[in-house]
């Protein structure tokens, strides 16, 4: 059986275990390995993820030899280009779910077919395509729970094994440059496949065992840290889900993982929820939107609102590229809620800086908290940031490490320091909003909508 030269354009799936694309390329013949810099995620995405990803592209290379083939611009005429150059006959890509990735894959299988060519779509980033998990009359999931029982019940394939692939890439075929790698004052964790499974190695025999209680806390390592892999692709989900039993810990990490794949669905169904409120009724809620806003917004983002769990969380988003979970939801809260700010402003700011910034889960995460989403009942849950301090940072450990204001105080002070009794210069500033007015104000605005 003869054996044609192929291509395989990488996108969100930078690795060469577990990758159906990879596999059906290599059994075609000789592959190219593409990666296209498509000027449309370059405009969007912030300079800890392109400086991640330019990492992870080295990483890439070097493991199949030096031979990725890097090019710029439209994918729908760089692609094609690529494959005539080369002689493929078929590109062969991983399936892409997201709105923008759905209409360029488009254009690029359209581009390909005029020159009698094909695009083969193999796999997804997630561990069931989002669209495959339904209700017995074929209509999608609104609520999280159901979906998850039926998206466990569904499953998900065995992982692949690393195919034994003929490159026929650099510098046989010419390229640009691998892209350098953009200034940030963000420190961010080392990229590629190998690199991915180390962490997820070290969080499987350490932190895994105590994840369902300790996933809350940001002021110890009980979290994976594995999204920004998960977001590149420098491993799949369902590598993870292969190796995980059934202790408490590890059903609640599954269901971590849950959240991830339904907000895909999501997205899938609902395009327009990447940057609008899926539930319209929530299009009525009052936001302010003129220049004090945004003057307050700009505190925000500085991590200088008084609130101490709240201006902890916006430095480190700043200065790692990334923040604890359980932080994204109180500091969305406040923004929303405290400071009644469009979600969409915040959802932005995450994007510009989240190593890991994924449009389902990073929109989709937003509106749940802002309670314009996918929960049933959620405009009353207003996180109070005192609370959330003294129950999810008891000691003050990740305050003092975020906010060196108040690495010198004791105690309790830490979560509330205006409102200190003992005395002390705390040299802190007090809060920018009172949370007992401002919460009153957001149900206030609820029931403007409540009904309608």
């Amino acid at each position: 059986m003869s054996r044609t030269p192929t291509a395989l354009w990488f996108r969100r799936d930078l690795r060469l275990a577990d990758h159906p694309a990879l596999s059906a390329a290599t059994a075609d013949g000789p592959v190219t390995p593409l990666f296209v810099l498509d000027p449309v995620f370059l405009s969007r995405a912030g300079a800890p993820r392109l400086a991640f990803l330019s990492s992870g592209l080295a990483a890439l290379d070097e493991a199949m030899g030096g031979a990725l083939v890097v090019r710029t611009g439209d994918p729908a005429t760089v692609v094609p280009a690529l494959a005539a150059e080369v002689g493929a006959r078929d590109v062969h890509a991983t399936a892409d779910f997201g709105p923008y990735g759905h209409r360029r894959d488009r254009s690029v299988a359209a581009a390909l077919e005029a020159d009698a060519r094909s695009l083969v779509l193999s796999g997804s980033p997630y561990a069931t395509d989002p669209g495959s998990v339904t209700k017995d009359d074929g209509s999608p999931y609104a609520v999280f729970t159901p979906f998850s029982k039926v998206w466990r019940a569904v499953g998900w394939p065995t992982p692949l094994p690393e195919p034994q692939t003929e490159w026929r890439g650099r510098p046989e075929i010419g390229s640009d440059p691998l892209p350098s790698r953009p200034a940030t004052d963000a420190e961010l964790p080392p990229a590629g496949e190998e690199t991915a499974h180390a962490a997820w190695e070290a969080f499987a025999s350490g932190a895994l065992a105590r994840y369902a209680s300790a996933r809350d806390r940001p002021d110890v390592a009980g979290t994976s840290g594995l999204s920004p892999y998960l977001r590149f692709g420098m491993l799949h989900p369902r590598q993870l889900l292969n190796e995980l039993g059934g202790s408490k810990s590890e059903r609640v990490f599954v269901t971590e993982l849950a959240w991830r794949e339904f907000y895909a669905d999501v997205l899938h169904h609902h395009p327009r929820s990447g940057w609008e409120n899926l539930n319209r009724r929530m299009d009525a809620m009052p936001v302010d939107t003129g220049s004090d806003a945004r003057r307050r917004f700009e505190v925000w983002q500085r991590g200088e609102t008084g609130y101490p769990l709240v201006d902890a969380g916006m430095r480190q988003l700043l200065a790692r590229g990334w923040m604890h979970n359980r932080i994204r939801m109180v500091v969305a809260s406040f923004l929303v809620k405290d400071l009644h700010l469009p979600w969409q402003w915040g959802a932005r700011h995450f994007m510009a800086h989240l190593v890991d910034g994924d449009l389902a889960s990073n929109s989709h995460g937003w509106q749940w908290t802002a309670g314009t989403g996918t929960d049933a009942a959620p405009y009353f849950r207003i996180f109070n940031p005192v609370t959330q301090s003294t129950r999810f940072d008891p000691d003050g450990v990740y305050i003092r490490r975020w906010v060196p204001e108040l690495a010198h105080v004791d105690g309790n002070d830490v979560h509330a320091p205006w409102e200190s009794k003992r005395g002390i210069p705390l040299g802190y500033r007090p809060p920018m909003v009172d949370h007992r007015e401002e919460r009153a104000e957001s149900l206030r605005r609820y029931g403007l909508v409540k009904g309608r």
